[in-house]
């Protein structure tokens, strides 16, 4: 028994040593780009158009082109001949195997590979790869959630072809980006309702733009993402189960320097960091990811990765893939990225700031003021509108960013609350305010009408002129685009953006309908306009706020207005049940009842299972390692104690011993603590699993499991404080945050 105490001591301070000693001795490692010029290498490992352009035929060439930019059907025919031309390509560039790379409703991205060969019946094999095996395959679907759409049984599933998507090659596979839904029909993934509401939002938007260039015959959404995330030593990564297993830092007192000195943000790139962002912007760029910006961000060890605008579904499945590069290639550097949303307590965590615009295929962004009152009035026409879809299905939106990690993020003094509102500036606000006021009820006189578009003219002056910003606001007008800053790190961005796309489908058809009516009954198509943009504004004004959103004010004041507060997400989840929310999507014809309550129950179960991981793991560590580690330290304390009792005597060692026996009187109460409230937290978690009703499960967690496990935490960080640092047997935060 005593052997077994000496070696288990010894490993649990060591361990944690060792780790931080690996760090010090890691070294910037050095790359070798293809070329010095990225414009050299960009887009190689992707099937871009000029890839298609040497590859394919002509007639497949416009058929592809076509597919990508009308929706068309590619047939039997032209498929065959894309295959040939992709297996040509990719086994030039090193690949062995294929695999249809697509979206479930786990949030990140799966795979199934294939060899490219095939038996030849002679003892031999040829590579095959033909237009069958490119359009469809058929993976078992069992294992994936799927909220109740199938039994488990059931297997089938479907992965088709997404040729609005280019392939790409990662390492020796060929990747291609596909839908997955079910053999019933229905969609499995989030690519598939992505891409509805994309076709919705098309369409809607396409007809208002009518009112002003007949020559528009196609609007795209358009999005940035802002990934951010934190960097960790992989030997500091793996002494931490929690990292580890949850992603995020469960327990850790914080560090007397955290991020108080504003000094991270846009500060100096440590060396090791600069060698993995060239590592991996390399890599993105061979697969046509327009990554352009990377800088640190405000907390120790936080940075961010940013590109240049693009489609928004393939927006959404470059940033998959960039995170999947994240990950792989920070391992070579002896890195782990964390991408929950809050690692780290106390510190800021990370968001995926989704910068959304529409574009016109004659060139025109929609949300960019123009030149002259007719252009501003088609500005302000999609502008209000936006302000309207959000008004009327904010908590639509808030239920699109919902999930266990986010709820740690929201509200949390450096990321938007989860009250959602729109900022758009005070000069915005002004003239939002003369246009309300200005447009006539009845038949508007000339001067009115010369009055108005003489304001609406003044819109690229008053832009100019409009430097507020406001960092604590969810949804935020930009200058030319909207800044949806509340999605988390960990986000599959296709449900923001299906969600918002959706809404602005539906609004820009009501809105169409309601100024045609106007024009019917009389009045001039711009009269129509300003009426219906007037009467927009009204309604809207609530959704507007250009205050502090961190302060309990606006909590207060967000009440009066009759705006939700959702604070965890089976409150927000809860959004999805409800009757004109599902009226919504099928109105749209993006998603049925059927798939909306399924989606809603996987979303749920994630979060139940998070929680339930986090819970575990936090019970193991305490238990196993961190209440060991402080009765080690109590029974050096005790044998301090006895020992200056045996010289001594009692008398004269209570005044010698005064500081080891507050330390032990702390750490035995803090032990007590500690243990009783993992035991409760034990018992409570294992009640609430039991209950049946998955909503009930997670608004259990939420309620009684989340805030035992802070108290969890409050006590082991006291006790961390309290330890002899030696024996602590995990990377402490200031280790984990500062040891590069």
């Amino acid at each position: 028994m005593v052997y077994f105490c000496i070696i288990r001591r010894k490993t649990m301070s060591n361990y944690r040593i060792t780790a931080i000693e690996d760090v010090l001795e890691r070294a910037p490692k050095a790359l070798e780009t293809p070329s010095r010029k990225i414009s050299e290498y960009y887009g190689d490992n992707a099937f871009t158009l000029s890839a298609m352009r040497e590859y394919l035929t002509e007639e497949a060439y416009d058929h592809v082109v076509s597919a990508m930019q009308d929706g068309i059907r590619i047939d039997r025919k032209i498929a065959d001949q894309v295959a040939s031309a992709l297996k040509e390509w990719a086994m030039a560039r090193g690949a062995t195997h294929y695999t249809h790379w697509f979206q479930p409703l786990t949030g990140s991205t799966a795979e199934k590979h294939d060899s490219f060969i095939q038996p030849d019946g002679r003892g031999g094999a040829i590579e095959r790869f033909d237009g069958s095996l490119l359009v469809q395959q058929e993976p078992d679907a069992s294992s994936f959630p799927n909220g109740g759409i199938r039994s488990t049984f059931e297997a089938r599933g479907y992965t088709l072809w997404d040729p609005s998507s280019p392939p790409f090659l990662m390492g020796q596979t060929l990747c291609i980006p596909t839908i997955f839904i079910a053999y019933t029909g229905q969609s499995l993934d989030n690519k598939v309702p992505l891409l509805k509401a994309l076709t919705a939002v098309d369409k809607a938007a396409t007809e208002v733009c009518q009112y002003f260039d007949k020559n528009v015959t196609k609007v795209v959404a358009t999005l940035g993402w802002e990934q951010e995330y934190f960097l960790v030593d992989k030997a500091l990564y793996n002494a931490r189960p929690d990292l580890a297993q949850s992603g995020r830092a469960l327990i850790g007192a914080a560090p007397a320097k955290g991020q108080q000195l504003d000094d991270n943000y846009f500060g100096s790139i440590p060396p090791r960091v600069m060698a993995f962002m060239q590592d991996f912007e390399c890599e993105a760029h061979k697969l046509g990811i327009p990554v352009t910006t990377r800088h640190n961000e405000v907390a120790p060890n936080q940075f961010e990765v940013a590109p240049v605008f693009e489609e928004a579904n393939l927006a959404n499945d470059h940033n998959l893939l960039l995170m999947d590069l994240l990950e792989n290639v920070a391992i070579r550097h002896d890195f782990r990225v964390l991408v929950h949303e809050k690692p780290f307590a106390g510190l800021n965590g990370s968001g995926k700031h989704n910068n959304w615009s529409l574009g016109t295929n004659t060139g025109v962004n929609l949300l960019k003021p123009g030149v002259n009152p007719k252009t501003n009035l088609r500005f302000l026409t999609f502008f209000v509108n936006t302000i309207a879809a959000i008004h009327r299905h904010a908590d639509v939106l808030r239920a699109a960013i919902a999930g266990a990690g986010n709820d740690h993020r929201l509200g949390a003094n450096e990321a938007p609350p989860a009250i959602i509102s729109a900022f758009i500036g005070s000069k915005l606000t002004e003239l939002l305010d003369a246009v309300e006021k200005n447009v006539s009820a009845g038949k508007m006189s000339p001067d009115e009408k010369t009055a108005v578009k003489l304001e609406i003219g003044r819109i690229p002056e008053v832009m100019l002129d409009n430097t507020d910003r406001n960092r604590t606001s969810p949804f935020a007008f930009t200058g030319n685009k909207f800044e949806f800053r509340a999605v988390g790190s960990s986000a599959n961005c296709a449900v923001p953006m299906t969600v918002l796309n959706t809404i602005m489908a539906q609004q820009l058809s009501e809105f169409k309908t309601a100024v045609d009516g106007r024009i019917a009954k009389g009045d001039k198509k711009d009269e129509a306009l300003l009426k219906e943009i007037q009467k927009l504004i009204k309604e809207s004004k609530a959704i507007r706020f250009e205050g502090n959103g961190y302060g309990e004010e606006w909590v207060k004041e967000a009440a009066k207005r009759g705006l939700s507060n959702l604070m965890d997400t089976p409150s927000a989840l809860s959004v999805w049940e409800r009757k004109e929310t599902v009226a919504l999507f099928e109105e749209v014809g993006v998603l049925t009842a059927e798939e909306i309550s399924a989606r809603t129950e996987v979303e749920l179960e994630n979060y139940v299972m998070k929680l339930q991981i986090e819970a575990r793991v936090l019970g193991d560590m305490v238990t196993n390692q961190v209440l060991p580690a402080v009765m080690d330290y109590q029974s050096d304390l005790l044998a301090n104690i006895q020992g200056f009792m045996d010289v001594f005597g009692d008398h004269a060692a209570d005044g010698m011993t005064t500081a080891q026996r507050n330390i032990l009187e702390g750490l035995s109460l803090g032990l007590s603590a500690a243990y009783s409230s993992v035991e409760k937290l034990r018992t409570e978690r294992c009640k609430i699993n039991e209950v049946e009703d998955m909503k009930a499960r997670a608004e259990g967690y939420a309620a009684v499991v989340k805030p035992l496990m802070d108290e969890v935490r409050v006590q082991v960080d006291q006790l961390e404080k309290l330890t002899e640092d030696s024996r602590w047997p995990f990377p402490k935060l200031r280790e984990l945050l500062f040891t590069r």
